[in-house]
C-alpha cells in the first residue's frame, strides 16, 4: 500500500532534501550522495519511494522531478521555509507580538528562513548587534526602524555616514516627543548630513527594533505584554534582506520625513 504524498514528502528528511534539491536542477545520484553526506545504500531506498510516487523519474544516473513533483514542492518551498523560522526558537516565538508584521510579510517570512535568536548578554543588552554594526560600516546602505535609540546612537551612526553609508531611519511618534523634550542636539547634528535621512511612523510601533544592511536583519519583537526580554532575530539569508527591504518600505509609507527636532 502506498503512503500518502504527505508522508513521502515530510516524514524522511532525506526525500525532502532530495526534492529540495532536485528543485533547483536535475542532478547526478554522485551529486546528491555529496550534498546530502550519505552513500548510495542509504539514499536509493528513499529515491525508489519518490520514484513509485511519481514525484521523479531518472535517465541513466540524472534525476529530476516530474511535473507532479515540480508542483508539489513549488507549494512546498513556503511551507518548509516557515517551519525551519519557528522552528529556530518556537517557545521564544510563540511568546511574541507579531502583529506588527504586515499579513503580505507574514505570509513570507519562510525567506527569512533558519534564522538565529540571539540572546545577549547583561553587559551587552543595550548595545546594538556588534557583527551589524560593523557589517553596516561595508554596506551601501542601513534601514533601521526603532521605537529606541541605543545609548551610543549619535556615535555609532556618524561613524556609519563617515564612511558614506546612507541611513534610513524611522522612529516612533513616542521616541520623537522624548527627543524634543530632552533636546536631543546630535540628532540635529545628524540631520544635516545628506547621508542621514530621519522619519516619524504616523502609528504606534508594536514592536522595538528593525536593522537591515547589505549583510543581515535584525527584527526585535515584544513579547504578548508588551514587554521585552531583549532576545532578537538574526539572519543573514539572500531572501530575509529582500524581506527586511520590503517591510522597511511598508513602514516607510506611514512616515513623514523629519529635517530638524
Amino acid at each position: 500500500m502506498k503512503q500518502t504524498l504527505l508522508d513521502v514528502i515530510f516524514a524522511s528528511e532525506k526525500r525532502k532534501e532530495v526534492l529540495l534539491l532536485l528543485n533547483e536542477r536535475p542532478q547526478e545520484m554522485g551529486h546528491l550522495l555529496k550534498s546530502l553526506n550519505t552513500t548510495r545504500q542509504a539514499l536509493l531506498p528513499q529515491i525508489k519511494i519518490l520514484e513509485n510516487h511519481y514525484l521523479i523519474f531518472h535517465q541513466k544516473d540524472v534525476y529530476e522531478l516530474t511535473s507532479i513533483g515540480k508542483l508539489l514542492v513549488e507549494k512546498c518551498i513556503p511551507l518548509v521555509g516557515a517551519i525551519e523560522f519557528f522552528s529556530v526558537d518556537i517557545e521564544y516565538l510563540g511568546t511574541q507580538k507579531l502583529e506588527f508584521i504586515p499579513p503580505h510579510l507574514f505570509t513570507r517570512v519562510n525567506e527569512i528562513g533558519s534564522s538565529e535568536v540571539i540572546s545577549p548578554e547583561i553587559a551587552e543588552m543595550y548595545d546594538l548587534n556588534e557583527e551589524f554594526h560593523d557589517t553596516s560600516i561595508k554596506s551601501k546602505s542601513a534601514l533601521i526602524i526603532s521605537s529606541f535609540l541605543y545609548p551610543n546612537f549619535c556615535e555609532l551612526t556618524y561613524e556609519l555616514i563617515k564612511n558614506g553609508v546612507e541611513v534610513h531611519l524611522i522612529i516612533s511618534p513616542e521616541l520623537m516627543d522624548r527627543l524634543r523634550v530632552h533636546k536631543y542636539v546630535n540628532i540635529n547634528i545628524l540631520l544635516e548630513s545628506k547621508l542621514m535621512h530621519v522619519y516619524v511612523y504616523s502609528k504606534e510601533l508594536n514592536f522595538l527594533f528593525m536593522g537591515c544592511n547589505d549583510y543581515y536583519l535584525i527584527v526585535n519583537p515584544l513579547s504578548q505584554d508588551g514587554t521585552t526580554d531583549r532576545k532578537y532575530i538574526m539572519s543573514n539569508k539572500k531572501e530575509a534582506l529582500t524581506w527586511g527591504r520590503d517591510f522597511f518600505e511598508y513602514y516607510l509609507k506611514d512616515s513623514t520625513p523629519l529635517t530638524q527636532l
